[in-house]
Order: structure tokens, then sequence, then C-alpha cells
């Protein structure tokens, strides 16, 4: 079974995203567990302080190391310390993708830390921090939100956890076009008709169709997405 550990000073808002996404879903088929990590309980003096003034001035403030540093020890020693890779979103973090999903869905023991402010004492980067990714170049109010994304960009892989592994597999990004077009019923909508080969019962002309889509799509909505397909099309060749 994979275990995840999110460790985050507002476990609420990763709570309702595992209970209301197909994260919950891992759980009842018993393929993960999730440790939600409240960062506050670790946090120092009456106030259960996390946070603190940068040394050497500057706006902003800067995650504590010591209630990181115990908040992952409780969370390793939940998983027995075993082959654990410790992901730390960032934007500067190599670009999270769908290869660095299929790589973490082999991976059994995952922590994930969630920043806030300006980030977290780079101390701890240096001592526990295996992997530092980015979902964007951009950045977003808090580190839950990057790491749910990534967390569940793993889960859906793991087997058992969608209804059919053919659906994961047809997904964008699985292979290197990007997805065809879905219709479903009704066959009319406001004069809109599905096209006619998706209900021509044959199976070789739906399936030309739909890769004809898939590079279409590519080449129009993601070129570089459609030079490295053309490239890697050339050395198979």
């Amino acid at each position: 079974m994979k275990k995840i550990a999110i460790i985050t000073p507002v476990p609420d808002m990763v709570n309702t995203i595992i209970e209301q996404s197909m994260l919950r879903k891992a759980t009842e088929e018993n393929v993960a567990e999730y440790n939600i990590v409240d960062l506050r309980e670790f946090g120092k003096g009456n106030y259960r302080q996390i946070d603190d003034t940068p040394f050497g001035g500057g706006s902003g403030m800067v995650m504590m190391a010591e209630p990181l540093v115990n908040a992952i020890e409780s969370a390793l020693e939940w998983m027995d310390n075993k082959d654990v890779r410790i992901v730390f979103p960032s934007p500067q973090g190599k670009t999270w993708n769908h290869k660095s999903a299929e790589s973490f869905s082999q991976n059994e023991n995952l922590i994930f830390i969630c920043g806030h402010y300006k980030g977290i004492d780079q101390r701890v980067i240096e001592k526990y921090v295996t992997d530092e990714f980015s979902i964007g170049d951009y950045v977003v109010s808090s580190g839950e939100i990057p790491a749910m994304i990534i967390i569940d960009s793993i889960v859906r892989l793991i087997p058992g956890v969608l209804n059919s592994r053919e659906s994961a597999e047809s997904d964008t990004f699985y292979g290197d076009l990007l997805d065809n077009p879905h219709y479903t019923k009704p066959r009319e909508v406001e004069e809109m008709s599905v096209p006619d080969v998706l209900v021509s019962g044959h199976h070789k002309e739906i399936e030309d169709w739909k890769q004809s889509e898939r590079k279409h799509i590519t080449q129009e909505k993601r070129p570089d997405l459609w030079r490295k397909y053309l490239e890697k099309s050339e050395i198979s060749e």
C-alpha cells in the first residue's frame, strides 16, 4: 500500500480535497493511505508559531526549520523510514509532468511539504527534500494547491483507483499527443451534431479519426509537443 504524508498548516483544506475527489477511492480500495500532518501541532510556544522573519532582512515571512523538522520526522516514523521521497513543490523546481507522475506512482512512501509565505528554511531543503517540482511558471498562494495537483496525478495512476486503466492510458500526455475530442448523448445539441464516424460502428474508422484528431489538435494547440512527436517518429523510422 502506498503511504502519502502531507505536511500542512491547514489540514482541513487537504482533507476536503481528498474527501471530494478520486483520492478518496484510493483509500476505499486499500491501495493508498494518507497521513495529514498538522504543522501547527509542532509549532513553537503557546501560539504554535511556524514562521518568522528572514535573516538578512527583506519582506515576508519564512517557515521555520524546527517545526518542519519535527513534522517530517513524525511522518518518517509513520513510514518506518523506508525508501521515502520527500517532495517540496516550489517555483524553483523542475516542471512536473506526466512522466514524473508515472515515476512517482512506483514509489511506496511519499512526503509532501506544503510551503507558505516566502518559502521554507533552506536547511530543511538541504537535509530532507529529495525532489523539488514546479507546476508552472507562476506562483500560487499556498503549497497545498500544487501538492494536491501532484498527488492527484500520481494516485490516479495506481492500479485500482480508476475504474479503467484504459481510461488513464488514453488521457492527454500519456502518449506523445494531446487527447482527441469526446462526445456523449444526446447526438444533437443546439443544431450541433456528433461526428458521423463516431456512431458508424466501424471501429477501425473510429480509431483512425481519433488519431487524426489527436495529431491535428496537438499541432494546433501545442506545436512544441508536435515537434517532439515528429522528431520521435523520424527516429523510429
